[in-house]
């Protein structure tokens, strides 16, 4: 049936799109808020450069002082290991236990198909059933932990200056509680600083003439070192909570400690002892750069924003180090991960927005700048579309999904798949509007689109999204780290669907117009327009303003408009005119030709062979095959690990040797001040946060080391 004769008769048309044309408000009132909601949702959503996986890994940790390396297997993880074997209802893949002096270290690694906390339960479950195993007189119980990637510093804030290491601890403490303030904030580990000691020395021939013994000593300290509650006040029409301050603060306030002989006799600490303030032996080491430092190691909460949690940190930093902390205190922030998300971040979305830009231009010289238009708005909107979709997103995934790389590579994906649905909707309204020649309004020529092509469409669509739903199955690790890819992309081509049919039709009834009805402006009438100005001046404003996304994007598409006015409106017509019938024609030749006699045969036979050639072609070459290629890293991780019962003066020494190596190796002198210009950090940590954090090992270990090189972000 042609356009003129659906004039007057009875067409066939989809119920949703004429329904939408028929509630032209209530869908543009639907795409301010669904546009609102999905720019909400993009600058709210936590920013990750990776997904956050979660690996069932329970890691056991038991503390047993005073025992070898064979006393702990034996009493401890042996017991343990037995218990651990008979956990049903969730699949263990691998059991290793490491036994040192005093301390015992047990992984367990579940399927990946269990779930976290079921995992952790059933290692609960097992160490409660392995304890009447176990010795009764445990330093500390066995506790289980799970082991995730979130576990990883994010950053370290290093200290340091002209002051005393008790002195550079309490600056060090007093960060660590601001820091720890923060909703953000998991924890902050402290390494390389000295802890404060009181030692009390006593002199045994006056303690024995004084008629006292240690227990008297010790018992009098641990009495008098007190904070007591005094009870309530009444202070007129309220009530204030006395409390009498008895902690230690000096080594004066231990000599004043008064003890009393078996006689009743007072006798002054200070009389029979040397108090002294000082500090324990040294547990921890770190350096930067070559230089002694107390280093914060700040670790977030699991799903938490990274840029928002790293800005939050160098703000406190900022704000102690102007307003709490000595002018000459150095304060250093290194190793901050959130930089690499912030530049992969942006160039993912520059990437999507001028992938937006450039399907814009050629649809213009294919549509027309009118329809390309159109059709280039279901871009944005269909991405502000798949954001409503997420809460289903996190049903599947089995946890929020964060703004990492591969939901962001997945909107990039599928940037030029989302017009097709527009293109073939906008171009069929066209078609039948400008073949009735005025006859047929544009809400009718709408209608009669959209129910044509309604069927084609979703088949399209459909065919797109099958292979993409097998994906969301992958088993493993592997699969959990995809699964966001067809996800992201299900939802965005859906979205494109309800987009097409609902939205752009309302664009097309409002805005189309037939060429010839066009009034022929001159080129420099497109300054007269209020709307280029207010575009120019609101850009420049959100520039100065702290906007340069947005306002630079602003900027450019009023730069387009006046392109377009002077340059491409020429290039366009020249285009539909002259290659485009041209290009049209010469296909129709090759067309023609290739279904001509016995010619399909051949064709279909020849790519047949050429599938085939491929093939062996490709097995031929022995192309290697990754699952990622290989990058340039942003930081590397040097491992120093000694016997068991090494001292941290003998590994920090060592390590130091090794440093040595290092800033040879990357052409750096810290005491000739001779830097690397691609280098940000050298950091060094002996003891404490010396482990591989995916370890999950969380302990003192004076035999570890370790060397974290980082580079500066290009």
């Amino acid at each position: 049936m042609s356009v003129l004769e659906s004039l007057t008769e009875k067409f066939k048309e989809f119920r949703l799109t004429s329904w939408a044309i028929k509630s032209k408000s209530f869908i543009y009132l639907l795409i301010l808020a669904v546009s609102g909601w999905g720019i909400m949702l993009f600058t709210t959503l936590p920013k990750e450069q990776y997904p956050d996986i979660v690996i069932p890994t329970v890691y056991i940790s038991t503390i047993y002082v005073g025992n070898s390396p064979r006393d702990m297997e034996n009493l401890v993880t042996q017991p343990i290991e037995k218990q651990l074997k008979g956990i049903t209802g969730a699949k263990v893949t691998k059991v290793t236990s490491t036994s040192v002096n005093d301390y015992s270290a047990i992984t367990v690694e579940f399927d990946t198909d269990v779930k976290v906390d079921v995992a952790v339960q059933k290692v609960k479950d097992a160490i409660d059933k392995a304890k009447q195993d176990l010795p009764t007189d445990l330093t500390q119980e066995p506790t289980a932990m799970e082991v995730s990637f979130s576990e990883m510093p994010i950053m370290y804030v290093n200290l340091s200056g002209d002051y005393d290491a008790v002195r550079l601890k309490k600056f060090a403490d007093d960060m660590k509680d601001k820091l720890e303030e923060l909703s953000q904030i998991n924890r902050v580990d402290i390494v390389g600083a000295p802890e404060r000691e009181f030692q009390v020395n006593v002199d045994g021939d006056r303690m024995q003439a004084a008629g006292l013994t240690f227990n008297d000593i010790s018992t009098a300290i641990r009495n008098e070192n007190l904070d007591i509650s005094g009870g309530q006040l009444d202070v007129g029409n309220m009530q204030r909570t006395l409390q009498l301050k008895g902690q230690f603060k000096t080594a004066l306030d231990i000599e004043q400690v008064l003890l009393r002989n078996t006689k009743g006799a007072a006798v002054y600490l200070k009389d029979i002892a040397n108090i002294r303030d000082t500090i324990k032996d040294r547990e921890s080491y770190a350096r930067l750069d070559g230089k002694n430092v107390i280093t914060l190691n700040i670790v977030k909460r699991s799903g938490e924003n990274l840029v928002e949690t790293s800005d939050n940190v160098k703000r406190v930093t900022e704000e102690m180090k102007s307003k709490e902390f000595p002018k000459d205190l150095d304060v250093r922030t290194t190793g901050d991960s959130s930089n690499l998300t912030r530049t992969s971040f942006n160039e993912l979305v520059n990437s999507i927005v001028i992938g937006f830009l450039l399907v814009l231009v050629i649809l213009m010289f294919f549509m027309g700048v009118t329809n390309a238009f159109f059709v280039a708005l279901s871009v944005p909107l269909s991405m502000f579309v798949a954001f409503i979709f997420l809460p289903l997103g996190n049903m599947v995934v089995g946890t929020d999904i964060t703004l990492n790389f591969m939901v962001l590579f997945a909107l990039l994906f599928g940037l030029g798949i989302i017009v097709d649905d527009a293109i073939v909707v906008i171009e069929n309204t066209h078609r039948i509007f400008s073949e009735a020649k005025g006859k047929m309004s544009s809400s009718r020529a709408a209608m009669m689109a959209a129910g044509e092509v309604w069927y084609p469409v979703l088949a399209g669509t459909l065919t797109t999204l099958a292979p993409f739903f097998p994906l969301l199955f992958w088993p493993g690790l592997i699969g959990k780290f995809m699964i966001y890819l067809p996800l992201m992309l299900i939802f965005t081509l859906t979205a494109s669907l309800i987009v097409a049919f609902l939205m752009n039709p309302v664009f097309a009834v409002d805005f189309m117009n037939h060429a010839e009805h066009d009034k022929k402006e001159s080129k420099s009438a497109i300054f007269k327009k209020p709307f280029l100005w207010i575009g120019l001046i609101v850009g420049v404003l959100l520039d100065i303003f702290g906007a340069p996304f947005v306002g630079n994007l602003l900027i450019f598409l009023m730069i387009i408009m006046v392109v377009n006015r002077y340059f491409f409106t020429g290039w366009i017509h020249s285009f539909q005119n002259r290659v485009l019938p041209w290009i049209m024609g010469h296909y129709e030749s090759l067309l023609k030709w290739a279904v001509n006699g016995w010619k399909p045969v051949w064709l279909l036979l020849g790519a047949v062979g050429l599938f085939i050639f491929s093939i062996i072609f490709f097995g031929i070459r022995g192309v290697p095959v990754v699952f990622f290629p290989d990058g340039d890293p942003n930081q590397i991780y040097v491992y120093t690990k000694f016997p068991t019962g090494t001292r941290v003066e003998y590994t920090d020494s060592i390590t130091r040797e090794l440093e040595k190596r290092v800033y040879k190796v990357l052409g750096m002198d810290p005491a000739k001040n001779i830097k690397n210009p691609i280098v940000e950090s050298v950091i060094t940590n002996i003891a404490v946060g010396a482990a591989d954090p995916m370890s999950g090992d969380r302990s003192t270990r004076t035999e570890l080391g370790r060397i974290q090189v980082s580079f500066v972000e290009f």
